[in-house]
């Protein structure tokens, strides 16, 4: 007499197949999100964040000159601000907290705001695709946030010249403050993965481990190393492209609208990212 082959039921249990022949397991949908993707196989996602860092960094740097993302020059613009309370002679020194050292300041706070916010995911676990999904999502919700405000501000999407930023009220900082807060959480997830994308928001160690990349002209070769670090800057490039073409058409609201719906995007892509092998 054959006898009724196993099946493993949605709580995890053991069950009789009345088909019978073979023995299979059925994963659910919570089970499949507690599951660590495997980073070898997230090129696209971790690609999509490098073009995310291109487009929104764009419209901060076309309104006042301040990258929300890249925090190298945000810094260092503070040391100058600092520097300049020592010039000249007594009385005659510089001590105005200038407007563009206060976004500056803002995006730096807000970034590393944002970059602890992500560590969530240290006790969730970096790599699940649960977290990877929510931690998406929670940038897609900043995001909205810096669009609603800055549309609300009422403030214009260029700036004319260095010395005259577009936004100067505080909505507008409001604004900033969320996207670059998006950007941080965006960069912890992605360098908790562990990839050749880095970040995927400072593209300069991208672009030194590239060109000290020993297979760097083994043109015929397919070399992992190599050709993740060029489509993060292909990625990135493409970004910052798109979202200044969009915000000259439709403004900063807008464009951080569409930003959005691109984020929504790519928290879905985390569902079809492979598992980690066991």
């Amino acid at each position: 007499m054959a006898t009724a082959a196993l099946v493993k039921s949605r709580s995890g249990d053991y069950a009789h197949d009345p088909e019978g022949g073979r023995r299979r397991q059925t994963v659910s949908l919570w089970t499949y999100l507690g599951q660590d993707v495997d980073p070898a196989e997230s090129t696209a996602p971790l690609a999509a964040y490098c073009f995310m860092t291109g487009y929104i960094d764009v419209i901060s740097f076309s309104a006042i000159f301040v990258w929300c993302g890249f925090q190298t020059g945000n810094f260092a613009q503070l040391a100058l601000a600092l520097a300049r309370l020592f010039e000249g002679a007594p009385g005659f020194r510089d001590k105005t907290f200038h407007r563009a050292d206060q976004q500056a300041l803002c995006s730096l706070i807000s970034f590393n705001l944002g970059a602890f916010v992500g560590r969530i995911g240290d006790r969730v676990g970096p790599h699940k695709r649960l977290w990877l999904i929510s931690g998406t999502f929670i940038q897609a919700l900043l995001t909205m946030a810096g669009a609603v405000a800055l549309w609300q501000s009422g403030e214009p999407a260029i700036a004319n010249a260095r010395d005259d930023p577009a936004w100067t009220n505080v909505l507008s900082f409001v604004g900033l403050a969320f996207i670059s807060a998006s950007l941080g959480v965006q960069g912890i997830l992605g360098k908790r993965l562990n990839t050749q994308f880095g970040t995927t928001i400072v593209l300069t160690t991208v672009w030194v481990e590239l060109m000290s990349d020993p297979r760097l002209f083994r043109l015929k070769q397919r070399v992992m190393s190599r050709d993740h670090r060029l489509i993060a800057a292909v990625s990135l490039f493409l970004g910052a492209f798109i979202g200044r073409s969009i915000l000259a058409k439709l403004g900063t609201g807008a464009t951080l609208g569409i930003g959005v719906g691109f984020r929504i995007l790519i928290c879905f892509s985390w569902i079809f990212v492979p598992s980690k092998k066991q």
